[in-house]
């Protein structure tokens, strides 16, 4: 038992397990998690082609409740990166994945062929792979990502505001 002014040493190749990642150790393996991808975004092939999907693909033909039962089995991963101790950066664009395939994919048939082509699970655990292996590694891309979509999300929330306001401008000089 080392003294308190003596620091522990780990065994060559030991690794620190993240506060957060005592429990589960087991169902968040890399193996699970990729078998789990694996399921949803690319488990079955068209015949004489090379496009794949998965039960996500599937169950999104379902109206309503298949998007949000596939938006469901896909947050898995992200909680299982969570658990593991993906940074938060990495978090938020596994989720910006995840809502990206939701959103759109609730769009009848072509957010079924949108699914197929985006592969957010397989997106998602590359990404929890990524950080993992290089914890401190942001690239340019996740920022710019993540700066675009908050683009995309202002300009959805004000696009309104100025309509209306556009509006009240142009009814105060009419009358």
């Amino acid at each position: 038992m080392p003294t308190p002014q003596q620091p522990e040493i780990l065994a060559p190749g030991a690794q620190e397990i993240a506060p957060r990642m005592k429990h589960g150790r087991g169902l968040f393996a890399d193996e699970n998690l990729d078998l789990l991808a694996h399921v949803l975004d690319d488990w079955f092939r068209i015949p004489g082609t090379s496009i794949r999907f998965g039960l996500d693909g599937i169950m999104g033909l379902i109206p309503g409740l298949g998007d949000i039962l596939g938006g469901l089995a896909s947050c898995i991963i992200v909680v299982a990166a969570w658990f593991r101790g993906v940074p938060y950066i990495g978090l938020l664009r596994m989720v910006v994945n995840l809502g990206v395939e939701v959103i759109i994919g609730a769009v009848p048939f072509l957010g079924d062929a949108f699914d197929i082509a985006w592969k957010a699970n397989r997106r998602n655990y590359a990404l929890l792979i990524r950080h993992l292996h290089e914890p401190r590694c942001h690239t340019w891309r996740d920022w710019v990502f993540l700066a675009l979509i908050g683009l995309v999300l202002a300009a959805i929330f004000l696009a309104p505001l100025a309509m209306i306001t556009l509006f009240v401008v142009w009814l105060r000089r009419s009358g």
